[in-house]
């Protein structure tokens, strides 16, 4: 109709708009919520099992090597020296080089030992085992410097000139035969000086010789442990 108007009567402008607003449709904007923070107790345990997990891989090659050598052996294989178990851990041995100086236990890690004890005065005995020790070391071929040679000396003998030109390159440090003895240990008839004894890089006791060996079969079971240990050790400290 002419003249009409498309407002509703009774409804001015202003009030048109406010309801047009009032009508619109709300928008929300979602925020993640945010994570509780794990409590104390929780940091910790998962602490402790990172770090197990570390210490795992770490020493998983020397477990391997080791099941290998002790564990999955060859039919009719036999071991010459005698396997020490459990094996003894490297004490806090009061050492002396010959100078009176002291020498850290922990020095002597990190290296196969093949160990020699006797006195200052060095019997039969005692060369026939420091000439075999030096040898040995030698028999082993490119593998030899992986090898340290030690004598401990077990008193406050003086030792010969001759006797120390004949064995350079081997440590000879002096400690007392008691602390020596609650570390190593001899077969039940024998003496603490009458052995070889084998030391790992982990600073482990874990093979003895018999009194008397037979080098040929020292050789050979000195390069087995050589061998199945060469993935995870290497030469010098």
């Amino acid at each position: 109709m002419s003249g009409s108007k498309s407002s509703v009567p009774g409804v001015n402008a202003a009030e048109t708009v406010v309801a047009a607003r009032e009508v619109e449709p709300l928008s929300f904007t979602v925020h993640s919520m945010p994570r509780p923070n794990l409590d104390e107790r929780s940091r910790k345990r998962m602490g402790r099992l990172k770090m197990i997990l570390v210490l795992l891989v770490c020493a998983a090659p020397v477990i391997a090597s080791y099941f290998t050598y002790y564990v999955i052996r060859p039919e009719g294989r036999t071991n010459y020296g005698q396997l020490i178990d459990p094996q003894r851990p490297l004490p806090a041995l009061n050492l002396r080089d010959l100078q009176g100086r002291p020498v850290a236990a922990e020095s002597l890690r990190h290296q196969w030992l093949i160990v020699v004890v006797g006195a200052g005065a060095c019997d039969a005995v005692c060369e026939r085992n420091l000439y075999l020790q030096r040898q040995l070391r030698e028999m082993t071929g490119k593998d030899r410097d992986r090898i340290d040679k030690v004598w401990l000396v077990i008193d406050e003998a003086p030792i010969a000139p001759p006797l120390l030109q004949a064995i350079a390159g081997a440590q000879v440090l002096r400690a007392s035969r008691e602390e020596v003895a609650a570390w190593l240990e001899p077969e039940a008839g024998q003496s603490l000086e009458a052995h070889l004894y084998i030391v790992d890089p982990l600073g482990h006791w874990m093979m003895r010789f018999p009194a008397q060996a037979d080098p040929a079969r020292v050789k050979r079971d000195l390069s087995r442990l050589l061998n199945a240990s060469r993935h995870w050790d290497q030469a010098g400290r």
